[in-house]
């Protein structure tokens, strides 16, 4: 939960630093343009839209890249690291993933890395700890060729004292980063994280040209006891100013094939007005079809809204 007050002072915190938003969004796969209307956005997929087969051995994370190809035209991958959370440090193995998908010419663009540890943890120790863990997945995104990793912020106090623990975590993962030449995204994933004021202005503080968002169509929910939600729409606008990455989260459709929960129309209108370029994931996480009709549908979906599916990785 966050107060209102801190809000305003978040969102009042990111103006006042004009340029910094958009120097911080930038990454190898934006394209300058000054015509929103002639982009394209590239079509990735998320390793999470089939975690029910990978958790039941239907899929392997091996043949992830080259399933995504094969079965979906998607040639842009992002990983999840409890799909092989014992080979961060794997080198063969990440080299032999690695050679899977050139021959299928996939991409492989993101680790989301999940349960290393607090980066936001309010002591020193614990927060150490934390970012020694995530050197070993910045470690396999760069063996893998990734841009960069996805990380959590959680922590504990105030909205204030919680933004300014992640940041010294944030800053401290950074230093590493910086040096393999990745990037650092946060998404909004569920409590303080969820509110696009707060995190914007946790982005401010740390002012790192490395550090920014994966925005997430979704992921809005401030307190999972109560249900209480982050204006989605308000939420994304808030975060694009530094998205690396964009995540197009789907859970139903309708019979005209849009989106039940999310205006997808209204989304990609915030996307153009921020001048993203770069890919955009699919994230399907339904269960109302089976995972591999839920991502046709939102590739589809995304398609008609101007995405594409690049031929060549």
């Amino acid at each position: 939960m966050i107060d209102r007050r801190s809000m305003l002072a978040a969102t009042a915190a990111t103006a006042c630093i004009p340029g910094l938003a958009r120097a911080a969004g930038e990454q190898p796969d934006h394209k300058e343009t000054d015509d929103m209307t002639q982009v394209h956005w590239p079509i990735s997929l998320a390793q999470w839209s089939l975690h029910r087969m990978l958790q039941s051995g239907d899929l392997t994370a091996e043949n992830f890249p080259t399933f995504s190809r094969e079965r979906f035209g998607i040639s842009g991958v992002e990983y999840v690291n409890s799909f092989f959370k014992d080979r961060a440090t794997d080198d063969a193995w990440l080299e032999s993933l690695r050679t899977r998908c050139d021959e299928a010419q996939v991409r492989s663009l993101i680790i989301m890395v999940d349960s290393e540890g607090a980066l936001g943890d309010p002591s020193k120790a614990g927060r150490s700890e934390a970012v020694s863990n995530h050197r070993r997945w910045l470690h396999a995104a760069k063996t893998l060729g990734c841009h960069g990793i996805r990380v959590n912020v959680p922590s504990e106090g105030t909205p204030d004292e919680q933004r300014d623990l992640c940041a010294k975590g944030l800053s401290e993962l950074l230093e590493h980063a910086d040096a393999m030449d990745l990037s650092v995204m946060i998404e909004n994933h569920g409590g303080l994280s969820s509110n696009g004021a707060w995190l914007a202005s946790l982005l401010t503080m740390v002012g790192h040209p490395r550090l920014g968002t994966l925005p997430d169509f979704g992921n809005f929910t401030l307190d999972w006891d109560t249900g209480e939600q982050y204006d989605r729409y308000q939420g994304v606008d808030e975060l694009l100013p530094w998205a690396k990455a964009l995540s197009a989260k789907s859970h139903a459709f309708d019979k005209a094939g849009d989106e039940t929960a999310t205006d997808y129309g209204r989304m990609f209108e915030l996307v153009r007005k921020h001048g993203y370029t770069g890919w955009v994931g699919v994230e399907y996480e339904g269960d109302g079809l089976s995972e591999v009709e839920g991502i046709e549908q939102t590739r589809d979906l995304l398609i008609r809204h101007g995405c594409v599916l690049e031929e060549k990785a």
